[in-house]
């Protein structure tokens, strides 16, 4: 299994920030983009939130592509609708390098590595 952190910002501003959580509720995630998550090898993906800031935790098969997924989403007008509609509420970090909303982070500590 493979794991990736990602984080992105919200504008800040509380009703969009409300707005953006109440899509992310369950059973408001489209169906479409709910199976474009799954059908590359998604086992799980989990979004939190503190003030503006995202961080999201994906588990994937060891055979997942980042890369895949991307063009897999590029390819999907639900997908890219639903991305149209998340912009709204995102922006881009400040730190981002290729002007991405979801910049993945970099592992630098697991407690698994001192046993």
């Amino acid at each position: 299994m493979k794991r990736y952190c990602l984080t992105c910002d919200l504008k800040d501003n509380k009703e969009l920030i409300k707005k953006y959580k109440i899509h992310h509720e369950k059973n408001n995630v489209w169906p479409d983009v709910i199976e474009s998550i799954k059908n590359p090898g998604i086992l799980n993906m989990q979004i939190f939130l503190i003030h503006t800031r995202l961080f999201m935790i994906i588990d994937a098969e060891d055979c997942f592509s980042m890369k895949k997924k991307e063009q897999m989403d590029a390819e999907n007008i639900k997908v890219q609708e639903w991305e149209d509609l998340m912009k709204t509420f995102q922006q881009i970090p400040d730190f981002s390098k290729n002007g991405e909303k979801w910049v993945l982070m970099d592992k630098i500590f697991d407690l698994d590595e001192y046993k």
